[in-house]
């Protein structure tokens, strides 16, 4: 994600700024550049588990995109075209966001099922069953399970439940689209196609060992790093840069700038990172739930600038500095394939502007 000004706090995608790459914007000083959340498939190499999937271990192939200025958190997860025995470091780029005045996050009432722990009777739950949930991502690593995305979501209560039945489903779509493509595993040829694969990595490949030290901005005085922790890309949206998880530790109640592995360990914290990201709004940016259930409406400057309400929105909140107000590449490709399919799976048109290549980004 990228930060906003000098009190830029949250940068949720896989590498907003990956501090070893150009592409992921520049150092966290900078008060518009990117800073967040790294996009890349990070994660497990093939020993990660990979949920029911057998096949072997994909490459890296998510973006570290910049997320640092307005909440970019985008993954190369273009389609790859490498072999999947070899593995490579994506650059992550979702942006951040700067310090956003709400976190989205309402404590859900529902009760739950005292089998699965899960919520029940949730509108979520009637969109996407375990069944469905396993169909969309049949090689999830096993920290992304359906139970864990279901509790929490019972903190977002308003999370494709809100707006007509249409837009709930392509707000549901939209979100594992993106975080899919964060993710993702896949390459061009990968057994059951490239949209197979969301779900995979759980961190930033090349950095499970600690070794990823450049995500800490060392003048940030109100999220200082901890001794001996790395905020590299972690989670489904893929949360870097400690001015990142702190404010997301702040939101959602847990000590995630003193623990940071807390996202790859708990499945449950892993994707209250990504719905509090998705539900938050980081002005001038609206929240991509906004968005999605209706409820953003483009002012003037917004349609001058070609934004408007659709998929492609989504991509310009997550990543736009990187991704849209150009030529669409292969990263928006991704993304967008991943949305088509799921659409596709909840029976509801993808609905208008896809894509963001005319969208000038924040």
């Amino acid at each position: 994600m990228r930060r906003l000004g000098p009190t830029s706090v949250l940068c949720l995608s896989l590498a907003c700024s990956d501090p070893g790459d150009g592409e992921t914007g520049a150092t966290a000083a900078a008060s518009t550049t990117d800073a967040g959340v790294t996009t890349s498939t990070t994660g497990a190499t093939a020993g990660d588990p990979g949920g029911p999937g057998t096949a072997s271990a994909p490459n890296d192939t998510s973006d570290t995109g910049d997320t640092g200025d307005t909440g970019d958190t985008g993954a190369e997860s273009s389609s790859p075209t490498t072999d999947p025995t070899t593995t490579t470091t994506g650059q992550a780029t979702t942006e951040g966001t700067t310090s956003a005045t709400t976190n989205g996050t309402t404590d859900g009432t529902q009760t739950t099922d005292a089998t699965t722990g899960a919520p029940d009777d949730s509108c979520l739950g009637e969109l996407l069953t375990a069944e469905l949930y396993a169909e969309m991502f049949p090689q999830h690593n096993e920290l992304f399970g359906h139970t864990a995305l279901m509790t929490a979501a019972a903190k977002y209560p308003a999370f494709a439940c809100e707006g007509t039945p249409d837009q709930r489903r392509r707000e549901l779509a939209a979100f594992l689209a993106n975080i899919g493509h964060e993710t993702t595993g896949g390459w061009a040829d990968a057994p059951g196609g490239p949209y197979a694969w969301g779900l995979y990595f759980k961190e930033e490949v090349g950095c499970e060992g600690g070794g990823c030290t450049g995500y800490c901005d060392p003048n940030n005085a109100q999220y200082p790093c901890a001794p001996g922790k790395t905020y590299h890309g972690r989670g489904p949206i893929q949360l870097s840069w400690n001015y990142n998880y702190g404010p997301a530790g702040e939101a959602i109640g847990e000590p995630l700038l003193a623990q940071p592995e807390l996202v790859t360990s708990d499945g449950a914290i892993a994707f209250r990172t990504g719905l509090w990201f998705w539900m938050t709004a980081q002005a001038p940016k609206p929240s991509a739930h906004d968005v999605m259930a209706g409820v953003w409406q483009p002012s003037a400057d917004d349609l001058a600038k070609g934004r408007a309400p659709g998929f492609g929105m989504t991509i310009n909140i997550i990543n736009g500095g990187l991704e849209c107000g150009q030529p669409t590449h292969d990263k928006v490709k991704d993304r967008v394939g991943f949305y088509q399919r799921f659409t596709d799976m909840l029976a509801v048109d993808p609905g208008p502007a896809l894509y963001c290549d005319a969208m000038q980004p924040y």
